[in-house]
């Protein structure tokens, strides 16, 4: 088994100039991960965590340190087009159908035309919306768009799905069920996923492993292995197992 980390973060710290005065926003963070390993990123407003996440995307340069995807660096990875990237909102087109809008990157990238299609039917079966493909964004509930997003980020058939806070904005019944979408689509297409939430049950519910970070500065105060069995199940939510584990990571943040 080849235990060498596809994604190693050394000594990364990000430092903000604002107004004259500098901001840390990460501090010193190193952290390896595993080729199809499901990681969350866990912490408060102002923590880092998408300062990290970007970072890792090639979105930002850090201050200090460094980042290294399967021996390269974030720019080469990101030029290679193997990161697929799920923000907050889905930022889908409005005049574009769902079809639409899932194709977009491949028809930046040229993909043939017949190659385009298989991939976007597959895409459409695996989010569940073949019955949606011809509707509009605005014909659509927020979760579905969100659907429409990562199908979207996976169209390019990525190695790693960064995704930044993407369920955040919905209530707790539809966060909920995307949660067991996300682990099936994950289960099917085994990327390594980095997962950015500020909610530790969400983090538990989804991850191996969850990094905690903490404020002030923003740094990695903590790693918790999620052993609960795969795959998860609504039960699970209510277990003594994984209340523990939720107990922990309260427990591990600092200076919150």
């Amino acid at each position: 088994m080849n235990n060498t980390p596809e994604i190693t973060i050394k000594n990364v710290s990000m430092v903000y100039n604002d107004k004259g005065r500098d901001v840390t926003a990460l501090s010193n963070v190193s952290l390896e991960i595993q080729k199809g390993e499901f990681i969350s990123l866990l912490g408060p407003s102002g923590c880092g965590k998408t300062t990290l996440l970007r970072i890792i995307a090639d979105l930002l340069q850090p201050t200090s340190g460094t980042v290294e995807v399967c021996g390269k660096s974030p720019r080469e990875v990101r030029l290679e087009k193997k990161y697929g990237i799920v923000f907050q909102s889905p930022v889908l087109y409005d005049w574009r159908t769902v079809r639409k809008n899932i194709c977009l990157p491949l028809e930046l990238m040229k993909i043939d035309k017949a190659e385009q299609n298989n991939r976007v039917d597959a895409l459409l079966e695996m989010i569940g919306l073949e019955k949606f493909q011809n509707h509009y964004p605005n014909q659509l509930s927020g979760g579905m768009q969100q659907r429409v997003g990562i199908a979207r980020a996976l169209a390019i058939q990525p190695e790693i799905l960064l995704m930044d806070e993407p369920f955040s904005a919905l209530d707790e019944f539809t966060r909920e069920k995307l949660n067991e979408d996300l682990l099936r689509i994950w289960r099917k297409t085994n990327k390594t996923v980095i997962f950015v939430t500020h909610s530790i049950a969400e983090s538990v519910f989804l991850s191996d492993r969850v990094c905690v970070l903490s404020p002030h500065p923003g740094r990695l105060s903590a790693v918790v292995d999620i052993d609960l069995p795969r795959p998860r199940t609504k039960e699970m939510r209510e277990s003594p197992e994984f209340f523990n584990l939720v107990t922990k990571i309260r427990n591990s943040f600092e200076g919150v």
